[in-house]
């Protein structure tokens, strides 16, 4: 009996490749001067960023209510009355 355990074993994902370990690396240091050097910059535009926030927050998150002109009693389709 042949047991060939390479065919079954599913390959890494991007996340786990030493790829995305360097870019995760370059990205940090991009991060950390980008951000020591443009602090006024980045600190100037926090509130914008913010208030920004708020609409994307608002239509990202209101997937989870369901269909609106549903069920007029407010019930949805599985819930018992």
């Amino acid at each position: 009996m042949n047991h060939d355990h390479e065919e079954d074993a599913a390959p890494p994902g991007f996340w786990r490749s030493r790829y995305a370990m360097g870019l995760l690396v370059l990205g940090a240091i991009a991060t950390y001067f980008l951000l020591s050097e443009h602090r006024a910059h980045f600190f100037g535009a926090l509130p914008f960023l913010l208030l920004l926030a708020c609409p994307l927050m608002h239509a990202f998150m209101h997937h989870g209510h369901g269909k609106h002109g549903g069920d007029p009693t407010g019930h949805h389709a599985g819930e018992q009355a």
